[in-house]
Order: structure tokens, then C-alpha cells, then sequence
């Protein structure tokens, strides 16, 4: 079955590992990703983007999500990731979707606090969880890059969370949505200062790319959910398109399928190790 992200968290935080969070485009990879979770004994959340949704509505995609949930016993959570307006967040939260993500991170702060603390009162008369932004992380989501000056502070996140009774948030150390063009730096101290003043569980975006012992050491000081999207689309793309190349008469879509769903099931199980959640469902 589908379950809230919210008690996913809180085991993570409290048992030092992260969730691994990965955003599926179609049914392929849904499907890649709940294997490598059974696989790897590990919770694991499914995401879409608003844009995904353009694809295939969330009635479709939360069906499809709960046919996967029920061939396993590891706990599955599916999210709305970077949901930008309280109308997509209440059509996921009609069709199913067991948690969601409001994001306000690009408003003023006192806006970004009324539109979450908005979104937390509708979930929870709903039993959903809701994940919040505090911080720019740059990338292609919002066409941003984020200095600095952008990153989450440890007072205003404490603050916000206070007054929006959000159950985890995305903080923003200088990671950033895609492929890097120069390996990552990051301010992993920070964490361990937003950890100190807050109990809510914490959350990583733009990990494709992010060195393997980057994202372990922000697992060791605090991240309780890691996302990870690009990655999955290039090594799905990447397998169509060799597949292909290795024999150009083939017009069976389950054949390259079959192919890819294997190569996102490999990146996704060597991330839940990374994320030290094998072993924890």
C-alpha cells in the first residue's frame, strides 16, 4: 500500500538514513524503481513534477503508483514534487497522492509561510504529509542559481516550520536541479546548523551529480530525504538509444523498455545504498 512520507521521515532522522526520492516520468520507471526497492528491502518515494503531470495526469499516475505499491511489502510514498500552486496540490491530494511539495521558495518570505501554512491545513484534513522550501536551489526547475545569500538560514527555517506546521523542508546548501557543468560545492556545515534548531526532517534536492560521499556525508549530518531526477532520465534515455543503435529494425517498445527499466533499476538500487536505506523497511 501507499503511505505518508511523514512517518518515513521521522524513522530516517531518528535511525541516522535517508529515503531516496526519485521522480518517474512513466510507468517504466515507476516500475524500475519499486524493483530496486524490493530488491534493496528500502522505503522508497516515487515523485512527479507539475510538468510530468502535463504528461499524465495524476489520476494516472496515482492508479499506477498503487497497482506497484501492492506487489511489495517495502513501504512506498507517492509525492508531488515542486508543486507550484494550491490547484495541483489538492488534484493529487483528490486522486491519491499520500504526500505533497508546495513550493514557495521563490516568494517573499512571509508569502512563502501563508501559501505552505495554506497547503498543511488542506493536507492534513486529507492525511497527507507536505514538504516545504526555504532557500533557492538553483537549476533548471526555476532557472535560477543560488549564492550564498540564498541559502536556507537556520533561524528562518526553525521560524517557518514553527509557523506553518510543515512535516519536512527542502534547505538550500548549493545544490542545484540537473547536471553540474563543475563539480558541486557545498555547505554541508550547514546542515548540521538547521539540524540543531529544528526537528522537522530535512530534505536534499539537485543530488544528480552530487559525488557519492557528498551525499553520504549530508545523510551522516542530518538529510533524511535525498531526490534524485536527471540521473534516472539520462541513464532511461541513454539504454533506449543504444538499444536502438544495436539494432535499428527493432519496433517493440516493451523490448528497449524492458532494457531501460533495467538501467534505472541499477542507478536507483546504488543510490538507496548510498543512501544507507537498504536494509531499513
Amino acid at each position: 500500500m501507499l503511505v505518508r512520507t511523514r512517518e518515513l521521515l521521522l524513522d530516517a532522522k531518528n535511525r541516522g538514513y535517508a529515503v531516496g526520492a526519485f521522480n518517474v516520468e512513466n510507468a517504466e520507471m515507476m516500475a524500475a524503481v519499486v524493483a530496486a526497492a524490493d530488491e534493496q528491502k528500502a522505503p522508497v518515494i516515487l515523485q512527479t513534477t507539475p510538468s510530468t503531470l502535463k504528461y499524465l495526469s495524476p489520476q494516472i499516475f496515482a492508479a499506477i503508483a498503487r497497482g506497484f505499491a501492492s506487489t511489495t511489502v517495502v513501504p512506498i510514498a507517492l509525492h508531488l514534487d515542486h508543486g507550484n500552486g494550491i490547484a495541483i496540490v489538492e488534484k493529487c491530494i483528490q486522486f491519491g497522492y499520500t504526500s505533497v511539495m508546495i513550493d514557495g521558495s521563490a516568494l517573499p518570505y512571509e508569502e512563502n509561510v501563508t501559501l505552505t501554512r495554506q497547503v498543511c491545513e488542506i493536507a492534513a484534513m486529507n492525511g497527507v504529509s507536505v514538504e516545504a522550501e526555504l532557500g533557492i536551489v538553483g537549476g533548471k526547475e526555476d532557472n535560477t542559481e543560488a549564492d550564498m545569500s540564498q541559502y536556507t538560514d537556520p533561524e528562518q527555517a526553525a521560524d517557518f516550520v514553527q509557523r506553518t506546521g510543515v512535516d519536512s523542508l527542502a534547505i538550500s546548501i548549493g545544490t542545484a536541479h540537473g547536471f553540474y557543468v563543475s563539480t558541486p560545492v557545498l555547505d554541508l556545515s550547514r546542515i548540521s546548523l538547521i539540524r540543531k534548531v529544528l526537528d522537522a526532517p530535512l530534505v536534499l534536492h539537485g543530488a544528480s551529480g552530487v559525488p557519492d560521499e557528498v551525499i553520504e556525508e549530508a545523510v551522516r549530518l542530518g538529510i533524511s530525504k535525498v531526490n534524485f531526477a536527471t540521473e534516472l532520465r539520462d541513464a532511461y534515455t541513454k539504454a533506449v538509444r543504444a538499444y536502438l543503435l544495436a539494432d535499428s529494425k527493432v519496433y517493440d517498445p516493451k523490448k528497449y523498455g524492458v532494457a531501460a527499466m533495467e538501467a534505472v533499476k541499477q542507478l536507483v538500487a546504488r543510490k538507496i545504498r548510498i543512501c544507507n536505506c537498504d536494509g531499513k523497511a
